[in-house]
Order: structure tokens, then sequence, then C-alpha cells
């Protein structure tokens, strides 16, 4: 596992929260994606239901119950079932909360504790987190929540009002290196530039070999593209049946190199652009996962959304 140098102050409040008479019930471990909230969570469950003269087991804790995307169809899980790959939703749906809730009936397997991770709690469906509130509203006795979010925004505010926040901080330029080292990837200077404090980032950007990209994104943010030649090349560059990990990672790319450009610009009008190409961008990557987007089109409207920003810009539409 990934040993994370921006955990060392969510560790001390939590073992302080644990060594406590009243431990808090739910728990909401908030920071951008990529910086280690769900190996946190995993060791941080450990400890909450290890206790004195109970064997653990080294592998899958009955106590500890994660939740993240489940199969997309009944196709995915009778492959789930047969031990086969299958498709994932891109949600987490209000079946497998109350699939979870009905484990919360019967006492814990191994000690007095049971924990719950929720990973990202801010892709459930609204009909999941109303489920989920009922929960955090009346926990049972020895059941604690952990919910890994990168958009805390997104809970309902009835949810995060009854839980505790854990933040979790961005990684250094240094400290990127370092594990981007020790994970065996090339520390490239654009890599850790992307990433904007993110290993997750950093870690695609240097796995997909996406500097060319990031130069094609730089162009097209700084220069325009007057013809179609620009969002041709980063169409070309992503590839033609990109996966979703990579399409991900150039929307990840793409909003950080636009926040870095509006964050450096002298020039009002210029940031102003910047900003609301980065606002458009963060809700297409809201959309996504969700949305039949044909891939290649997503890509131009990547692509159109970058020369907005530009000096003398296009519309967002070409």
């Amino acid at each position: 596992m990934t040993r994370w140098p921006n955990h060392e102050e969510a560790w001390r409040q939590w073992r302080d929260a644990l060594a406590g008479e009243r431990m808090h019930h739910g728990w909401l471990l908030a920071g951008k994606a990529g910086l280690g909230k769900r190996d946190f969570a995993l060791a941080a469950a450990r400890e909450l239901v290890t206790e004195p003269g109970i064997a653990q087991p080294a592998g899958e804790h009955p106590d500890i119950i994660t939740l993240t995307y489940g199969p997309k169809d009944d196709k995915g899980e009778k492959a789930q079932a047969d031990g086969k790959p299958f498709e994932r939703a891109r949600s987490i749906r209000i079946k497998q909360i109350r699939a979870m809730q009905r484990r919360l009936i019967t006492r814990p397997t191994l000690g007095s504790r049971r924990a719950i991770i929720i990973d990202p709690a801010d892709d459930m469906e609204k009909s999941a987190a109303n489920a989920l509130l009922k929960s955090l509203e009346e926990p049972p006795v020895g059941t604690f929540f952990l919910l890994v979010t990168h958009r805390p925004a997104r809970l309902l505010p009835t949810i995060r009002s009854r839980c505790r926040t854990l933040r979790f901080p961005v990684l250094t330029e240094l400290q990127l290196s370092a594990l981007l080292a020790d994970a065996g990837l090339a520390p490239d200077p654009q890599a850790i530039a992307a990433a904007e404090g993110s290993f997750g980032v950093a870690k695609r950007f240097a796995a997909q070999d996406l500097a060319p990209v990031a130069r094609v994104i730089a162009g097209l943010l700084h220069v325009g593209d007057t013809g179609l030649a620009g969002r041709g090349e980063l169409s070309r560059l992503i590839g033609p049946r990109a996966d979703r990990d990579r399409v991900q990672a150039v929307l990840d790319l793409a909003q950080s190199l636009v926040a870095s450009a509006a964050r450096t610009t002298d020039d009002p009008q210029a940031r102003a652009r910047l900003i609301e190409t980065h606002g458009a961008l963060v809700r297409l990557t809201a959309e996504a996962p969700t949305a039949n987007f044909d891939s290649g089109m997503l890509l131009f409207e990547i692509g159109s959304l970058l020369v907005a920003a530009a000096p003398a810009s296009e519309t967002a539409h070409g």
C-alpha cells in the first residue's frame, strides 16, 4: 500500500477519537481525487474493528463492508457471481445500500464493531443517499460509517451534518515526485505540474503518456485553433476508441491546465474566459460518466471548450 505523506493530521484526529470515550459514528474523508482517501479508509477501518484478544483475518474482513460501483446490469451481476469480468455501473445504487442495511440487523461477526466504507459517497444515487441517511440518523450500536468524498458539496446537507470531516491536503511537488518514483514511474515535471497535488492524476499522466496531449491542450488554450487541426490532433492522440479511464485522465488534465492558466494570467478578460471554460469542463466531467456520449464527439467538445478560452476565441462549438 502507498505510504501517504499527507495523512499525518488525519491519522492524528482519527486515533484521538478512537482513544476517546465517544467515537463519532459518521466520518467524511474529504479531498480531491487521488490523495489516498480509500487507502486511509481501509486502514482506519482495520484499526476500528480490531480488538484485544480477537484474532483478525489477514485478507477480507467480515466486519468491514465496502460499497463502490457495482455491476451495471443483471448480466454483470451474473458475471460477478461467476468470478468473471463485468462492466460497472456509474453510480452507487439504492439496492446496494439496502443490502448493506440488512446486514446491520445482525451483530458484527468477530468483535463489537463494524465499519461501512462508501467510495465515492458523492456518486450515490439520490434514493441511495436518502436511504443511507436513515442509518446515519439512527446508527446501530457499534456501526461506523466512512464516506470517501471527492466533492463534498454533492452530498446531502443532512448527511454532511451528521458526519465529522477529515480533510486530506494535496501533495507537494516533492512528495509527488517521490511517490511516482516509488511506483516505478518517471517523475515527469509535466505530470507533476498538471496533477495539482493529486497522485492519482500524476500517475495516470505518467502511465498514459499524456505529455503530447498536454502540449496540444496548451496550444488550444493559448493559440486557439482557427481550423480544426488542433482539435483533430487532440482526438488522434487520445485515440478513437479511448476507454473511460483515458478520457477521464484527459478531462482531469484539461481542468488542471485551465485552472493553472487562470491563476497565472494578468489579463482579467482572459481569466474570465478561463474560469468559464473550467466550469464547463467540470460540468462535462460530471456528465460524461452517465451520458451516452460518442467518444469522438466528446473529445471534439473538450477541444472546443479549450479553444473558447484562447485569445480572440471562437464560440465553444466552433
